[in-house]
């Protein structure tokens, strides 16, 4: 999950299907919050807060985009833009 403010919270449910029943296994979830660095970081390159946020998000969903069909990934990379365009201004 990735966390916008300290309001921001997150539920975690992991799914693992496991098909072998000798193996011990394990699960985890990470939970981070945008950090001031990299926003700082961007900004220096010449992006203003609402762009490097934007990209820092991009970058964390990209895994999932990349497996999705382009029609898809296009769409959703849209809704979550717009989303954004709501809750940072």
């Amino acid at each position: 999950a990735l966390m916008f403010d300290n309001d921001s919270t997150s539920d975690t449910m992991p799914y693992m299907e496991i098909e072998e029943s000798n193996v011990d296994v394990a699960h985890e979830a990470t939970v981070g919050k945008i950090g001031d660095e990299d926003v700082f970081y961007l900004q220096s390159r010449g992006l203003d807060d609402d762009d490097a946020k934007q990209m820092i998000v991009a970058g964390f969903i990209e895994p999932i985009t990349e497996e999705l069909p382009i029609e898809y990934a296009v769409e959703l990379n849209r809704l979550i833009e717009l989303e954004m365009e709501g809750s940072l201004g």
